[in-house]
């Protein structure tokens, strides 16, 4: 007897929702990861909403690089909640099914919003550059045309990014089976389901993300190459490490963003293990959200002074 999953599977036009298998089928399991991820969920929304309201309510935090941090903290909020939510309904209720137009924007979404994301950084890394390589310069290079026209651009592009992804994937006939080994609308475990032969989507997948990952990862690169090298040239080590410490923050965020990315997508989709990647998406996907916030309050000392600001019961006098 057909179930449910296996109707309405003999193309794309008539596939009417895929299954998502989740993180675990074990009862108990479900409600342990559901407590942990509902509390990581909260507090990634609590610390990057901090963070905006921070940079916006506090004028010493009124400069390019919090102006991007407010960009990044709200892209965090956004993405978090793209797939967070979907996930947890998933372990609490046991309700796998999500329709095709909901996996689509999903996907669009998530690389919207990734993509997005890597141009922010790489901002951000610019940003850095001018302030230690050109400070004297720094309120030209870093006017606020310049440092808003580059977060437009860094949206714009992931906009772009993910319509050519999602397209291109969600056009294939899908009438092999409509389960996915994920938790969230991922390109990889879609391409598996795909019928026929889809190494040409395969490939043009793989060289968009290319060349929208290693475009800002080159700039990101190039910036700290230009950073490394000023910092090198000053005397005194106590200057070095002063100035390092202005940009250590972002470099571990980068680190953390492009590390876990990379892994999971600038590779070939033949070496595709599902279980691996579904447990590495959790990184990008729930715990870099979830750490930027606290990367930056923790080694930064102007975030932590308007803390603790915000905190104080009195004023100083």
């Amino acid at each position: 007897m057909q179930t449910k999953k296996e109707n309405s599977l003999q193309n794309n036009t008539g596939l009417v929702e895929f299954i998502l298998l989740g993180l675990s089928d074990d009862p108990n399991m479900q409600i342990i990861l559901f407590s942990i991820f509902l509390v990581i969920y909260i507090i990634t929304l609590a610390g990057n909403l901090l963070i905006i309201l921070l940079t916006l309510t506090d004028p010493a935090l009124h400069t390019p690089m919090y102006f991007f941090l407010r960009n990044l903290s709200f892209l965090e909020i956004c993405y978090t909640s793209v797939n967070v939510p979907k996930m947890l309904d998933n372990l609490l209720s046991g309700n796998k099914f999500i329709s095709f137009i909901s996996c689509a924007l999903q996907t669009y979404f998530t690389f919207f919003l990734g993509g997005s994301g890597s141009f922010l950084l790489a901002s951000m890394s610019y940003d850095r550059y001018v302030a230690i390589c050109k400070p004297l310069h720094y309120p030209v290079l870093m006017s606020r045309k310049v440092y808003t026209s580059l977060a437009v651009a860094s949206w714009l592009s992931g906009f772009f990014m993910s319509f050519g992804h999602t397209s291109m994937v969600f056009t294939l006939p899908f009438c092999a089976s409509n389960v996915i080994n994920h938790f969230f609308c991922d390109i990889p475990p879609l391409l598996k389901l795909a019928c026929g032969d889809t190494s040409r989507i395969e490939i043009a997948v793989f060289a968009v993300a290319m060349v929208f990952v290693s475009l800002p990862f080159i700039l990101i690169l190039l910036s700290y190459a230009g950073i490394i090298a000023a910092i090198l040239r000053i005397s005194s080590s106590e200057g070095r490490k002063k100035t390092f410490s202005t940009c250590s923050s972002h470099l571990i965020v980068v680190t953390l963003f492009y590390g876990s990315g990379c892994i999971t997508y600038l590779k070939p989709n033949s070496t595709y293990l599902p279980n691996m990647d579904k447990y590495l998406s959790l990184f990008y996907t729930v715990l870099c959200p979830l750490l930027n916030p606290v990367i930056y309050s923790l080694r930064n000392k102007e975030v932590k002074s308007a803390l603790g600001i915000m905190f104080r019961r009195k004023p100083l006098r």
